[in-house]
């Protein structure tokens, strides 16, 4: 790990700890900026008080960030947990970084992926699902075809590992020899270790349930694939409907709604989903898929 990613995971990482006070996305945003625009391209060293200052932090700011980047030591020992227990780190600025994330989410990325499972599967091809935990039938049967479509056509699944829709399409697209990238909103470290299969995180790798996790990973699950196949959604509530409206205003990814006859459907079509029914899903490749937006992209 270079000292850039070591910096990242330093001002964002818990490591462990959930009082430690790192910065927020719009912290680290401001402070990359700065830095961009008052250093030379080729100037890498380490951030001093004066530096902060002269950045025009006040000195509780510039102290807070110094005693953060200090904690060295505190970030070899939860590394070596981490690796403890099989899983990794994955920055912004590290090479692997999903190149999706960044051309569509830009500086509202996640600052740090912690990675379980077959990291050769992050950048490969994909499509993403998602859908209610109480399904229909019909719906069902829709979720667990995406699954199998997408491991006979090469395709990774991208879900989100809950119950319902997200499980059912995974288990299809691993039966059929498929991949798949779970984004999980619990504990990273008790996933199992599985054939095929990556499992993600955007908190800490030791980070418990959340209401707001769950949320907060369904625009990483939207703009992982080349286009989300949503199974089943309640109208106007829960993180299905949540997401992917979301996905709509800002234009992550195409979204295909399942053709179910609900109002929910109807109401996303409406907002610019297209709707399909489970035929459609023989060869995905014929489907649209929304084009990158990279205007207006800055790497941190």
């Amino acid at each position: 790990m270079n000292p850039r990613e070591r910096g990242f995971l330093l001002l964002t990482s818990h490591l462990g700890d959930p009082e430690r006070r790192v910065l927020t996305t719009a912290q680290l945003r401001s402070l990359a900026d700065r830095v961009r625009y008052s250093r030379g391209t080729g100037e890498d060293r380490a951030l001093s008080q004066p530096d902060l200052l002269g950045l025009g932090y006040g000195r509780e700011m510039a102290c807070r960030i110094l005693h953060l980047l200090d904690e060295e030591d505190r970030l070899d020992a939860y590394l070596r947990r981490a690796a403890a227990r099989g899983c990794v780190p994955v920055t912004r600025v590290s090479p692997g970084y999903p190149l999706l994330l960044r051309q569509r989410l830009g500086l509202d990325s996640p600052g740090c992926l912690w990675a379980r499972g077959d990291l050769e599967i992050l950048n490969t091809p994909a499509i993403a699902l998602v859908g209610s935990r109480e399904l229909r039938e019909p719906n069902r049967a829709f979720a667990a075809e995406a699954g199998f479509r997408a491991a006979e056509q090469g395709l990774t699944l991208v879900s989100g590992n809950a119950r319902g829709a997200d499980r059912t399409a995974q288990q299809a697209c691993l039966e059929a020899g498929g991949r798949v990238i779970s984004i999980v909103a619990d504990e990273l470290d008790r996933q199992p270790r599985l054939r095929n299969t990556l499992f993600l995180s955007e908190e800490d790798f030791d980070t418990p349930f959340s209401a707001q996790r769950a949320l907060s990973r369904n625009r990483c699950i939207h703009a992982l694939g080349r286009m989300v196949l949503v199974a089943q959604s309640d109208l106007g509530r829960g993180g299905t409907w949540d997401g992917t409206v979301k996905n709509l205003r800002f234009g992550w990814s195409t979204v295909a709604c399942f053709r179910d006859g609900s109002e929910s459907a109807r109401k996303l079509e409406e907002m610019g989903a297209f709707l399909v029914g489970q035929e459609d899903l023989k060869d995905l490749g014929v489907l649209p898929e929304a084009e990158v937006r990279l205007e207006g992209w800055q790497q941190t």
